[in-house]
Order: structure tokens, then sequence, then C-alpha cells
């Protein structure tokens, strides 16, 4: 009778022990700030990921807070933000000023960002669709750009093509920082001729017959500069170093919102439309079908894509080539991508 009670004692210490590991293996709760420079369309992945509930699914109490422009990548660096994502020219002007970063993935890898002008200004400086991006940037000289954030890549973006036109990204053109909900506004009031941002807010100009398009990165404008590291997660080296779970969780949950985009575009617009509850249907609906094809494949950071973002940086003016980076060794990894 004792060897029997023995062997019941060992029994169900034995079923103990095999649902110890469910237990042990159920995610711990993290908590996760990602701090976004935009709230356009294109950079909607991370809140797909809050709204089709793909951080809860890692475990992840996700905050996310909209910092305009290199006010994110600022955060990450200060301390206030885990992770942004962000664009590589910002991401490597940081480095190169000795803010150490690291990207874990690379989220969309072509350049979304556009310049459209208002119609009456495209009719008057003489622009017109059959010319050369070169040939349509001149006709900037002069003109007042509204853009999203000083140093971002909108920025970047309208001193970039004002330099394949020949003109002083300085000098030549005039800036008007705002956010993009307010440019449409503003352009109708005559306050800007045009402005610089993405989808859907060009979108929306142009549908609505207010605007015109100058320069779209997002169809093929400056062919030259894809493949390019447009979303970049990025976060400080020693926060994938001390807590690794925290940023394969991260890493998880935005693959599988990149993937609901690619592969269920109708699901994840359906999922991020109330976001963008002011916006035409329809707009959205136009919008979306370009933004869709920017999300990468292959999440993998991709030398080429760092190397065509410091062509605009260059380009730009934004960055002295003395100070560009001699090598991009040790600022990506794919160990959360594999």
């Amino acid at each position: 009778m004792r060897q029997g009670w023995k062997r019941d004692w060992v029994a169900a210490i034995a079923v103990l022990a095999g649902l110890a590991p469910t237990a042990a293996g159920a995610q711990q709760p993290i908590d996760v700030v990602m701090a976004m420079p935009t709230t356009t369309l294109t950079f909607s992945v991370s809140s797909i990921a809050e709204d089709a509930g793909l951080y809860k699914k890692e475990g992840i109490n996700i905050q996310q807070r909209v910092l305009v422009g290199v006010a994110s990548i600022n955060a990450v660096i200060g301390g206030a933000a885990d992770f942004t994502i962000g664009t590589a020219p910002v991401f490597l002007r940081a480095n190169a000023q000795g803010q150490k970063l690291l990207a874990i993935a690379n989220l969309i890898d072509k350049p979304m960002v556009e310049i459209v002008l208002r119609k009456d200004v495209y009719e008057r400086v003489g622009v017109n669709s059959s010319m050369t991006l070169a040939e349509r940037a001149k006709r900037l000289k002069g003109l007042t750009i509204a853009i999203q954030g000083v140093g971002s890549i909108v920025h970047a973006w309208e001193r970039f093509v004002a330099a394949r036109g020949g003109l002083d990204p300085e000098n030549d053109v005039r800036i008007a920082p705002m956010e993009p909900s307010a440019m449409l506004a503003a352009l109708e009031t005559k306050a800007i001729d045009g402005y610089t941002t993405s989808m859907p807010f060009t979108t929306q100009g142009i549908m609505k017959g207010e605007a015109v398009m100058l320069a779209s990165a997002a169809q093929n404008d400056a062919p030259d500069l894809i493949p390019f590291a447009y979303g970049l997660l990025i976060a400080k080296p020693e926060t994938c170093q001390t807590n690794r779970e925290k940023c394969a969780r991260v890493v998880r949950a935005l693959a599988a919102a990149t993937k609901l985009i690619r592969e269920e575009p109708d699901k994840a617009l359906e999922t991020v439309r109330p976001r963008f509850k002011d916006v035409d249907p329809a707009l959205l609906a136009s919008a979306w079908k370009i933004i869709v094809g920017s999300y990468a494949k292959d999440l993998r950071v991709d030398v080429r894509g760092l190397a065509n973002a410091d062509k605009i940086n260059l380009e730009a003016k934004l960055l002295d080539p003395k100070d560009k980076l001699k090598s991009y060794d040790g600022l990506a990894t794919d160990e959360f991508v594999r």
C-alpha cells in the first residue's frame, strides 16, 4: 500500500511537470513605447499591428506617440521611446553625428514622398508631365513649399528635387513647416504654392482638383533611389542587447502586419480606415493601391537601401560629404527577421 501511494505521488508530480512548461511558456506582457514621425497612410503599419491585435498577440502593451519628423528618432536616442519607424536618411545622419542606433528590420523598401503644386502655380511656371524631373524641378525656384518637419524625409525630398533641378536647396525654395492635415487648406487659401508629404494627403489635393503632381518618388520619379530603406524599425543597440525578447516580439508583430498589408490589402485598409475617418474612402483606396506595393517582402536591411538614402542626404545638402559614414557595418542586424 505504501508503494502504491509512492507511485501515485510520483505520477502526480509528473503530471504537474508536464503542465509546467505551458504555464512558464505563457508570454509575460511587455510595455513598449513606439514613436511615430507622422500620421500618413504610408506609415500605418504600426497602427495596423495595434488595431488588428497583432501587438496584443505578442504580449505587447503598446503606446504609440506621434513625434513629428526627427523628434521621433530623438525620443529613441533620449530613452523616451523604445522604437521608432523612420527613414534611413534620418537614421544615417544620427549615426554620423555619433548617436548610435540600430536598424532591426526594414518594412518599406521604396521612397514614398511626393511634391504637389497648386494647380494655378503649376500652370503659371510652365510645368508639363512630359518634362524630365530636372526640368520640372527648376520650376520650384522662388516658390513656398510646405513640409512636415525640418530635417525629415519630406524636407529631404523637397531639397533633393530642388537640387536635381540645379537649384540651391537652401536659398532658392522657401519652406513652411506644418502638419500634413493642414496643407491642403493652406494650398486652397494660397498661403503656399505647394506641399511635400506622403499619401493620402498628396492624393487628396490631386483628387480635389486643387493640386497637380510635380515629383513623386512613390511613382518612380527617382528610379536610382530604389531599393530604399524607407521604413526602418530603429532602436538603440542596448535595447536589443539587454531585452532581446522585446525586439523579437515587436519585429514579429510588425512582420505580421506587413504580411497582412501585402497579402490581404483590403482587410488591412479596413483595419486602419477609422484612423482616417475624415478622408474620403475613394481617395483612401486610391492611395492605398500605391502604398501596398512599397511594403517589403524581405524585411532584412539592404545595404543598397542605406547607400541610396545617403544619396538623398548628400544631394539635399543635409549631410556634409566629410561626415558621411565610411561603412554601414554594425548599423543593422537581421537577427530578428530570419
